[in-house]
């Protein structure tokens, strides 16, 4: 947390000064005034500046690039990390080498990291963020390995004319595939089940 003092004639006069040399915005830091100042007599005699103190916040975003930083080379992995964000959606791709220890089996060590990296953004954040982690790009391959599940499961589920269940899976994974089915006429996906082994039964309508 980077802490400095700056003055000016005015106690806004100091704040500006801080956030020039902080290189921010208002928003970012905290401020607390040690000195108000004074104009003094005829604005000279006895004149004295404001002084504040400027705390610069820690940024949400960036406190959650470190924090997946810090675990990737923990896990002897050195990772290059892209954030993209727009509005309260932040997304953080992570690539280079070993990215299958970051993903996991079927994604799982993806899945917890991602959990955890929502908890630092949101204990940083003033407002609420959605945070998505990806490694290798590995949620487009299972998006779209997940929509061909689901292609394939309703076609068994039709031709059979019984319901055909899904492995436990986490919530947005089963949104992708009750998406992917929704326009299906013949077809309902219904959850069942409690975390963490909830899952998507796919069903024929009669």
């Amino acid at each position: 947390m980077k802490k400095i003092t700056a003055a000016g004639r005015t106690v806004e006069e100091a704040v500006q000064s801080a956030l020039t040399q902080l290189n921010t915005t208002r928003d970012r830091i905290e401020v607390a005034i040690i000195d108000e100042g004074k104009k003094g007599f005829f604005g000279v005699f006895g004149k004295r500046n404001a002084v504040i103190e400027a705390v610069l916040k820690p940024d949400a975003v960036e406190k959650t690039k470190e924090f997946l930083k810090n675990v990737s080379e923990k896990m002897g992995i050195h990772a290059d990390i892209e954030v993209r964000q727009e509005g309260k959606n932040v997304t953080f791709c992570l690539s280079g080498e070993k990215m299958a220890l970051l993903i996991g089996k079927r994604g799982q060590t993806l899945n917890s990291l991602q959990y955890l990296a929502q908890l630092v953004a949101n204990r940083y954040s003033k407002h609420y963020l959605n945070v998505w982690v990806d490694a290798g790009n590995y949620r487009i391959k299972r998006k779209e390995a997940l929509v061909q599940l689901a292609e394939r499961t309703a076609q068994k589920a039709l031709k059979t004319g019984k319901a055909v269940s899904l492995e436990p899976m986490p919530s947005y994974e089963r949104k992708i595939i009750h998406t992917a089915l929704l326009r299906k006429d013949k077809i309902k996906t219904v959850s069942q089940g409690t975390e963490p082994y909830r899952h998507l039964v796919i069903m024929p309508i009669k």
